[in-house]
């Protein structure tokens, strides 16, 4: 065990995975780890998060700026400096597309959240292709926590499910999974596409998480088929069920998600 007196802390762990640290301190986080499986665990977690992630976005980056985007910001750099030459913004474009898309990531759900009662309604297909990339997404972010995994705990269940309900503008049930080995750790909400989503989370003996996923969806939209589909190691099974889609993420084989899939349906619908 290292006998540095400055303690590993979590940040110390987010630093290491990031490569974040100098030769002599990643020496003594690995020495670290080397003797705290737990620890070394959760580093491995957040290097597959890492992964997962980088997999997720990095397409976005390569995405060509569109023209109106393209001339918008150039209209704005002109206006603040009248000197620039043409040259000169042609060369700060790529810094900008980085800038951008960026921006966009951090800040799309927050401002789709912010104007849904401007912004005109997706239709149901667009809303069915976005929602396993958005349940994925929450997915990666929250099931490697270890102290915070969920927003409110099982033991508040009655004040998780109205809480919810309300957010979301319709009657929500809190399904069970404790027939197939996973009890419900909680719930939190989360901005989605179009308006509040709601996750809740759910952990077997061996530490396996799921999550499920609750979106509204266009008032008209018809029913849907389980649907499956995979992003990286996550597998989810996804559909809409009258007012509401659901996405089931886990790294579970596909037939195991399958069998908590139906028992979802089955609890939704009692």
């Amino acid at each position: 065990m290292s006998t540095n007196s400055n303690p590993i802390e979590e940040k110390d762990l987010h630093a290491y995975v990031d490569g974040q640290l100098d030769a002599q301190r990643r020496e003594e986080v690995e020495e670290w780890l080397a003797s705290n499986p737990e620890d070394a665990q959760r580093a491995k977690d957040y290097q597959q998060q890492n992964q997962a992630m980088h997999a997720l976005f990095d397409p976005v980056l390569t995405e060509p700026v569109s023209k109106t985007l393209s001339e918008s910001v150039s209209e704005v750099l002109v206006s603040n400096s009248e000197q620039q030459s043409v040259q000169g913004l042609s060369n700060k474009i790529p810094l900008l597309r980085f800038a951008a898309m960026i921006g966009f990531m951090f800040f799309g759900g927050i401002i789709g959240y912010a104007i849904r009662d401007l912004a005109p309604v997706t239709d149901t297909a667009h809303s069915m292709a976005s929602m396993p990339r958005q349940a994925t997404i929450a997915h990666l972010v929250y099931t490697p926590e270890v102290l915070h995994p969920v927003e409110v705990t099982a033991e508040q269940e009655t004040h998780l499910s109205k809480w919810l309900s309300k957010r979301l503008g319709t009657d929500l049930h809190v399904p069970h999974l404790s027939p197939l080995g996973f009890s419900l750790m909680g719930g939190r909400l989360l901005p989605g596409e179009d308006g509040p989503a709601a996750q809740f989370m759910y952990e077997n003996a061996q530490g396996k998480r799921l999550t499920l996923y609750v979106t509204s969806v266009e008032e008209n939209a018809n029913e849907t088929a389980f649907q499956y589909d995979q992003q990286n190691d996550v597998s989810v099974f996804y559909w809409v069920d009258g007012p509401l889609g659901y996405v089931l993420s886990g790294e579970i084989d596909k037939q195991g998600l399958l069998e908590a899939a139906k028992e979802v349906y089955r609890m939704i619908n009692l």
